[in-house]
């Protein structure tokens, strides 16, 4: 699980969006950058937190930010869930799990009664030097912009 913590460097990644353009951190080299691990494209809870950044899209850029969301969904999900929902950032469709390893994000997780391995809701708020400022491991997904912008 997550070893990722405040004040250390961002794992480097490069995986596909929902386009299937190529998107790397050092995409981001200079911004600030929003990264959050979701478990599965078009869910209520992902459709919520989605939805919640979405909406305060604009606050995000005027603060200097950028937004990226990860699964392990498929570009053909990805595309289907932003398309919907019209979100103006990018979703990474992590299929091979290499973003989602990278961040320490997969795990098990009991749902129902039922253990399964599988994605937790977690976000890394970024640096403009590639540095980790914040972590947020229990995303509230209705107030997840106030939790960021704190």
């Amino acid at each position: 699980m997550n070893t990722l913590k405040v004040g250390d460097k961002a794992p480097n990644f490069s995986s596909k969006d929902q386009d299937g353009n190529s998107v790397s951190l050092s995409d981001y080299s200079g911004k600030k950058l929003v990264v959050f691990f979701y478990p599965k494209a078009s869910t209520p809870g992902c459709t919520v937190e989605a939805c919640n950044l979405r909406d305060n899209y604009q606050t995000f850029v005027s603060k200097g930010y950028d937004i990226l969301g990860v699964s392990a969904d498929s570009e053909k999900r990805q595309q289907n869930f932003r398309n919907k929902h019209e979100f103006p950032y990018p979703l990474l469709a992590d299929e091979s799990k290499v973003v989602i390893n990278a961040f320490g994000v997969w795990g098990p997780k009991k749902f129902m009664g039922r253990e399964y391995d599988g994605i937790h809701r977690t976000t890394f708020v970024i640096d403009e030097n590639g540095i980790i400022e914040d972590v947020i491991l229990k995303v509230k997904t209705k107030e997840h912009t106030s939790q960021i912008l704190k």
